[in-house]
């Protein structure tokens, strides 16, 4: 079975001690680190310094847990080349961290689509695609994969095979978060594997139900719910909201998508993102981990 991690958008108050220890303690494999304590530029994590290198690692090899890949913050659909330029640079900096920590990708997005005539979209294709093939340069000397999320108008799988052929390095691949063509574009499960299989290097897990779940009993004020997502949307141009719900209990077809990837030999890891940190109403992590741990280890051995 591949391995199990969760991103650290689940636990958006833990410190990265208290992820390592419930990583092993929920029957993950490893962590996808998003944020830490809230931070979401791991740049200013304090416990990912340089200085905290050398004993972090020796703390993953005695738990046995693996940091699977780094999700970072850098997009490269800016219209401004100086902005770019400076996502490159944060992103080769995330692909140093990602090296020294054992980690083995990057994640970036590509992420909106200018409206307007289609020399306009040719002309950011080749940008974000110029973006990509520059870190994922970078990124190959030192056996980092750059993969872009199906987030934002990269979702929708036409589009992301609109941007395939311009990419050149090989250290670029496709993170295919399984929720987001489905969700938000209709697209089905297998259409989608069919277009993205070659380049799919990772996968993201998630539930939601068409209809707002009912409230929980530690729902929380409205107004942080607005600021969680007014925060994600700053961070992501290509933000979505959904009503996620716990896995299992929504109407993701988990089964179909997890046939699809047993039945193709699939080796990367299942990574659940729930998104604690921008939906602060839905479950707790100290439920939503094991849970998802549980049910995605009973259905693949079922599928």
């Amino acid at each position: 079975m591949p391995r199990l991690a969760f991103s650290t958008l689940a636990c958006p108050d833990w410190p990265l001690e208290r992820v390592l220890v419930n990583c092993r303690r929920y029957g993950y494999d490893g962590v996808e680190i998003r944020q830490i304590a809230g931070e979401t530029d791991l740049l200013k994590v304090a416990d990912l310094a340089p200085s905290q290198h050398a004993e972090l690692r020796r703390t993953l090899d005695q738990s046995g847990v693996t940091i699977c890949g780094l999700a970072s913050s850098v997009r490269f659909d800016y219209p401004e080349r100086a902005v770019r330029e400076e996502q490159l640079r944060v992103g080769q900096t995330y692909v140093e961290l990602a090296s020294a920590l054992g980690a083995r990708f990057v994640r970036v997005f590509g992420d909106i689509l200018p409206a307007g005539p289609p020399s306009a979209r040719e002309a950011a294709l080749e940008q974000i695609a110029d973006g990509l093939n520059r870190l994922g340069e970078f990124a190959a000397t030192g056996g980092i994969d750059v993969l872009l999320e199906t987030h934002g108008d990269f979702a929708e799988s036409a589009v992301v095979c609109e941007l395939i052929p311009r990419i050149e390095s090989r250290a670029v691949g496709i993170l295919w978060d399984t929720h987001h063509p489905w969700k938000f574009f209709g697209e089905p499960l297998a259409q989608t594997w069919a277009l993205l299989k070659p380049s799919v290097r990772h996968t993201h897990w998630k539930d939601s139900v068409t209809r707002p779940a009912p409230a929980s009993h530690f729902a929380t004020d409205p107004a942080l719910a607005t600021d969680a997502s007014a925060a994600a949307h700053a961070l992501m141009s290509g933000h979505r909201e959904a009503d996620y719900v716990l896995f299992g209990g929504g109407e993701f077809p988990a089964e179909e998508c997890s046939r699809l990837l047993k039945d193709s030999g699939y080796e990367g890891w299942l990574s659940l993102e729930w998104e604690k940190m921008w939906h602060p109403q839905i479950e707790i992590p100290e439920v939503a981990l094991p849970l998802f741990a549980s049910k995605m280890r009973a259905l693949w051995e079922r599928v």
